[in-house]
């Protein structure tokens, strides 16, 4: 008997709002407005509420952020405190990365 072959699963695709490349959604890091309209930085990407993907690069926020690429996303006008807050964890996200990193 022959065995059947597993079928190839699709990997999921998001585009980034700052350097606008599609990458695999796991690659991405989630900023979510929840109903309340409360922003934050999910990066298990399971939190509730409507999601914009960035590159976990702090120069990839820094551009969605001049491009107004989250505001279009979110269709809404956003807070300097609120980048200010978003893009604090960003760059504390993308360190994190490089010390994970160069354990390896």
């Amino acid at each position: 008997m022959a065995k059947k072959q597993q079928k190839q699963r699709k990997i999921p695709q998001r585009l980034c709002l700052g350097c606008q490349e599609s990458h695999p959604k796991k690659e991405l890091l989630r900023i979510v407005r929840s109903k309340e309209g409360v922003f934050s930085v999910d990066p298990t990407g399971k939190k509730p509420g409507h999601g914009a993907y960035i590159c976990r690069k702090r120069s990839c926020f820094e551009a969605a952020r001049k491009n107004h690429g989250l505001e279009r996303a979110f269709q809404t006008k956003i807070d300097a405190a609120v980048y200010d807050m978003l893009g604090e964890e960003v760059a504390r996200i993308e360190s994190e990365n490089a010390d994970t990193q160069g354990e390896a």
